[in-house]
């Protein structure tokens, strides 16, 4: 059956392949085949398994009962391949939530014991598939959990293959400028590219008050020029990516603490994303806003722990610790 999770306000129902064959869903046994073919039967399984049906509908819920689906795993033993299935039907790359509660699933299936690599198989033509992930569960402040490393991220904006951009100085360094951003509000001039997997645009903003309120960026004003911007085509432009982009604003709060807003490729706001978290903590650590070593950054749906591995002046690995538990 699908099992729902969720992680910090991220819920993500969890399917085996095998089980969506059971239900008609013509999902193929090799998770790179699956991929390559997620057209034929992604739409389908995100109607079968994470629509509301009977369940009751809050006012102004998302569409859906959930920020997407994970198909897996494809084996009985590691390394364990999944597809992260977004409510549109596309695929993600990455998701730190969502590689979190796959954890947290196999490990509940007795599958996962230890640490082991994840394996995400995508159909995106500018990155690599699979995008590997190894996760290790650990106790972090009391709280059981997974430590996801997520490798070396890379920045700028040929690293997400956005085109059209504009360069911005801030202190020694240079930021992108993105006009349809600016276009929705002046204070977000300053914009961090990074692809920690999967692909981001951070904007940074001074105060607090420039950060999109989470409940607004659910309204059509907001939403409907965001997802123009943050969708692959044709549910968006697919500029400056045309293969979509993650949007996040932060703001730095204080020490090691960032605040974080997250309006998502292929879905739009969530409370809370792991990579997303993950790219705010190396655009904050770009912008000279936090040091090496753990960061917090805060989102609606919770707080993420970040780590940063640096070494001179080159971030060399980030890690982000996650914890899931089923939902009611």
């Amino acid at each position: 059956m699908t099992q729902f999770y969720d992680a910090r306000g991220n819920i993500y129902a969890v399917a085996s392949p095998g089980y969506l064959r059971s239900r008609g869903i013509a999902v193929p046994e090799c998770a790179d085949l699956a991929a390559s073919t997620r057209k034929e039967w992604a739409a389908m399984a995100i109607a079968s398994e994470c629509e509301w049906g009977t369940l009751p509908r809050a006012v102004n819920a998302k569409a859906h009962r959930c920020d997407g689906l994970l198909v897996g795993p494809f084996q009985a033993a590691p390394p364990f391949d999944v597809l992260i299935v977004n409510t549109d039907g596309t695929l993600a790359e990455r998701s730190g939530n969502g590689l979190t509660i796959f954890s947290q699933a196999l490990t509940d299936q007795g599958l996962m014991t230890q640490g082991c690599e994840l394996l995400v198989h995508h159909d995106k033509h500018d990155a690599a598939s699979p995008v590997e992930t190894y996760s290790q569960p650990a106790t972090f402040e009391q709280v059981a959990g997974f430590w996801l490393a997520l490798g070396r991220p890379q920045f700028g904006p040929a690293a997400v293959a956005a085109t059209g951009i504009g360069a911005v100085i801030r202190g020694q360094s240079e930021f992108s400028h993105v006009a349809a951003l600016v276009a929705i509000d002046p204070q977000w001039g300053v914009s961090q590219f990074v692809r920690v997997g999967n692909p981001h645009c951070v904007t940074l903003v001074e105060h607090a008050q420039a950060l999109p309120d989470h409940q607004s960026l659910h309204q059509p004003a907001l939403f409907e020029p965001l997802q123009a911007i943050a969708f692959a085509p044709p549910g968006g432009r697919g500029q400056p990516c045309l293969a979509g982009i993650n949007l996040q604003w932060a703001a730095h709060s204080s020490g090691n603490r960032v605040l974080a807003r997250v309006f998502e490729r292929g879905e739009g706001p969530t409370a809370s994303s792991g990579t997303s978290a993950s790219a705010v903590a190396c655009a904050a650590w770009r912008a000279g806003w936090v040091e090496p070593g753990e960061v917090a950054v805060v989102m609606p749906g919770g707080t993420v722990p970040v780590r940063l591995q640096c070494q001179a002046e080159t971030l060399l690995s980030v890690s982000l610790f996650g914890t899931a538990c089923v939902q009611a």
